[in-house]
């Protein structure tokens, strides 16, 4: 092998020193730059994008500058880089059935390279509401479910899709899972619940965060908006229901607050049977006109009346049933207080505040309204989940 000799000075001397050929070859070696390359998605040209998809670009070999996602109508959308700069992703999701120009610009080693690219979104024939039944910054018992209600059916095939952008995050630690609820004959969309395994924690801080739109919902279409709120959940306040003692039993943060003497649905009749299992409170108005026809009775006023169930269950005031109060069953499936002992309860229900019915002998189900989701045992709740790694 050739050899080269080099003289090097140090200090005030010098030095002779011998390299190879081959190292004085690499030493002048200079690689060549690194290529840029660059991914877009959608792909350029792309129709029919969904709107819930990503609107990102990546670089390899350089970073971005200047990135900006522009409507036909000027429309900008917003977006934010990663820190090392190689990574844009849009922040907001693009509207429907709008053409979108990508420019940016890629700095590589060899320079400035300018990115283009357009797409155009799908132009759905539906669309899908999708709207929550607690709203930002209520306050609700810890049985209280979260239902996201859909304005149309979604398809069982489709399901997946809409729950996967579904979320609910906790400010303490709490098991839960969605279940999809039959579709009801007489309403014309779907209904998915979130509870939790046990009831929830009191005090929790619960945010919902539904990012439907534009998520292909099949033959349903596709979702038109997303929604989002934050509630927390009150002081733990349950209802203690036995039948059989003809009391109503109220547990506040573990202690018994009240204990009061009251009737329930006459067992001898199972129309009148008030409902085994845990009810939650619904909803309450002072004065409510109750009717049923079956029993021959239209337009009754009764009071201070608390709503557990939508089969007609009411907790209210009925001094008429005073005598039997602490003594026997006589309603018609409801739980009668007295005037002062139902407005007292009335004042501190609030909705979600479980309502445990132990000792009769008519199980509550479907059949008794919409909400009965503590009729349902955990581990069958966890199958009504529509997604494969429930």
């Amino acid at each position: 092998m050739p050899w080269v000799v080099a003289t090097v000075l140090i200090g005030t001397g010098a030095a002779l020193v011998v390299v190879s050929e081959m190292d004085a070859h690499n030493a002048a070696f200079v690689p060549p730059p690194v290529e840029l390359r660059v991914a877009i998605s959608p792909a350029d040209a792309s129709t029919g994008v969904v709107p819930a998809e990503p609107i990102r670009v990546d670089v390899m070999g350089g970073t971005l500058a200047d990135v900006a996602v522009t409507s036909e109508d000027g429309k900008v959308l917003p977006g934010g880089l990663s820190t090392d700069g190689q990574t844009w992703l849009a922040t907001q999701k693009p509207a429907f059935g709008t053409t979108y120009r990508l420019t940016a610009t890629g700095i590589g080693e060899t320079g400035p390279q300018p990115i283009s690219s357009t797409f155009t979104t799908v132009a759905p024939k539906r669309l899908v509401k999708a709207t929550s039944n607690i709203g930002d910054g209520d306050v609700v018992g810890v049985a209280a479910p979260i239902e996201i209600r859909f304005d149309r059916r979604i398809p069982e095939a489709d399901r997946a899709a809409a729950e996967k952008a579904l979320a609910v995050q906790t400010s303490v630690p709490v098991t839960g899972s969605w279940g999809w609820l039959p579709d009801n004959d007489w309403e014309t969309g779907s209904r998915v619940h979130w509870r939790p395994a046990t009831y929830w924690p009191a005090g929790t801080t619960v945010t919902v965060m539904a990012d439907t739109r534009g998520v292909d919902l099949g033959a349903a279409g596709f979702g038109s908006n997303d929604l989002g709120t934050t509630f927390s959940i009150g002081r733990s306040q349950i209802v203690k229901a036995d039948v059989t003692s003809h009391r109503m039993v109220v547990v506040r943060d573990g202690q018994v607050v009240s204990d009061l003497p009251a009737s329930y649905g006459l067992e001898a009749d199972a129309r009148r049977v008030t409902r085994n299992g845990t009810h939650i409170v619904m909803s309450k108005s002072p004065s409510v006109l109750m009717t049923n026809p079956t029993f021959d009775y239209e337009n009754v006023l009764m009071h201070w009346a608390v709503r557990i169930s939508n089969n007609g269950e009411f907790i209210h005031a009925n001094p008429a049933s005073g005598w039997a109060q602490g003594r026997s069953n006589v309603t018609h499936g409801c739980v009668n207080l007295s005037t002062a002992n139902a407005r007292a309860y009335y004042d501190t229900a609030i909705y979600g505040d479980p309502v445990e019915v132990t000792g009769s002998t008519v199980p509550m189900t479907r059949a008794d309204g919409d909400v009965y989701d503590w009729a349902i045992p955990w581990e069958q709740w966890q199958t009504m989940s529509a997604l494969d790694d429930k």
